[in-house]
């Protein structure tokens, strides 16, 4: 069986910290979500997940962009990549990098949920026949361009997104973690259409040159509700999830 490699050590000091595991569910209603995914290279990506992970088959990446117009904070925008693998039996994704165009915002998503949150800013742009993508660092470069390109309805039914993994540090105990985040959603309208990946600067995204895009796979956006939960499980990033996950 095989496992990531990432070195946890690597990473460990970009970790947010996370205020213990009793936050809430909080709601973001009206918000917009696009993801676009593409299969990558297993050469060289199990190095980009942790050893609590195994890696999917044909391994993965999803661009996640959610638009919320509303929330405790203020209006927000989130643009994601994250890779896709599992965590014991479960499809899960790491998130490399969460950037946010909002700092309170990212405060609080980092200190209740363990979102990676960095500056930035990402956009959606709603055209006839796409839907195109723009993520920006703090700086105003370009980290990602990606298009949903054919857009056609579907129900909310044919939709099923993955949970993320959060590597977090526990600031009661200086513990580093996985954080499983696993939203719920009410979906208004939905769609899909297919992926297109134009650009990833994989400097900016942390990825260290690894993920090699090779096959697009469908994208979908969605109008909804979206309930980020109550946390229920954590695992040690350096041990298998099967053996290591623990209800909170």
């Amino acid at each position: 069986m095989r496992f990531g490699t990432l070195d946890i050590n690597e990473i460990a000091a970009s970790a947010p910290q996370i205020d213990g595991y009793g936050t809430e569910p909080l709601s973001l209603k009206n918000a917009q979500v696009l993801n676009v995914t593409s299969e990558v290279s297993a050469a060289g990506s199990d190095a980009l997940l942790p050893p609590a992970m195994n890696p999917s088959i044909p391994p993965y990446v999803e661009c996640t962009v959610m638009v919320c117009p509303e929330s405790p904070w203020g209006p927000f925008t989130t643009g994601e990549l994250r890779l896709v693998g599992r965590a014991g039996y479960r499809p899960r994704a790491r998130t490399f990098k969460t950037y946010i165009d909002n700092p309170q915002a990212g405060a609080e998503l980092a200190r209740r949920w363990g979102f990676p949150t960095v500056p930035g800013k990402a956009r959606l742009h709603l055209r006839h026949e796409r839907i195109v993508v723009e993520i920006d660092d703090d700086r105003g470069r370009r980290v990602l361009d990606a298009e949903m390109i054919d857009r056609e309805g579907i129900s909310g039914s044919d939709i099923q997104y993955v949970a993320s993994m959060h590597l977090a540090r526990n600031r009661a105990d200086g513990k580093l973690v996985l954080v499983q985040v696993d939203p719920d959603y009410v979906f208004s309208k939905v769609e899909r259409g297919f992926s297109h990946f134009i650009n990833v600067d994989q400097e900016a995204w942390g990825t260290k040159g690894l993920l090699k895009l090779t096959n697009p796979i469908i994208s979908t956006y969605a109008q909804c509700e979206v309930i980020l939960p109550k946390i229920r499980f954590i695992c040690d990033p350096n041990r298998n999830a099967l053996e290591s996950t623990v209800r909170v």
